[in-house]
């Protein structure tokens, strides 16, 4: 019962995590448009990465679509990654890195209300 309630909690960070990300490229804020230019990105190529990580969110809370929705943060984020280690940033890439972890981490502990 106690790791249901952790994972609970756990789920509730990523996902906020994700719709304040994705809220802050969609919007196109000048600190995402700053990062993601480095990386050859444009303004509605930042937009579209913001609705997929928004999307993402949204779908980690529905137990139907939980793996779903987590695989794609977790592809977004381990993008993100890669695009920080091929311009020599491992700073930005080990910021990245826990909020990977913890996408992984909330896909093996399984979504808390998933009937068994």
């Amino acid at each position: 019962m106690m790791i249901k309630i952790i994972n609970a909690v756990l789920i509730l960070v990523a996902v906020f995590m994700g719709f304040k990300q994705g809220y802050a490229m969609f919007s196109a804020k000048p600190e995402m448009l700053e990062m993601f230019s480095k990386f050859g990105f444009s303004k509605n190529a930042v937009m579209i990465n913001g609705a997929i990580t928004i999307l993402s969110a949204v779908l980690i809370l529905f137990p139907k679509t939980f793996v779903w929705g987590n695989f794609l943060m977790a592809a977004g984020i381990l993008m993100i990654i890669c695009l920080e280690l091929l311009h020599k940033d491992l700073k930005g890439a080990a910021i990245e890195l826990p909020f990977l972890l913890l996408n992984l981490l909330i896909i093996y502990l399984q979504h808390p209300l998933k009937s068994t």
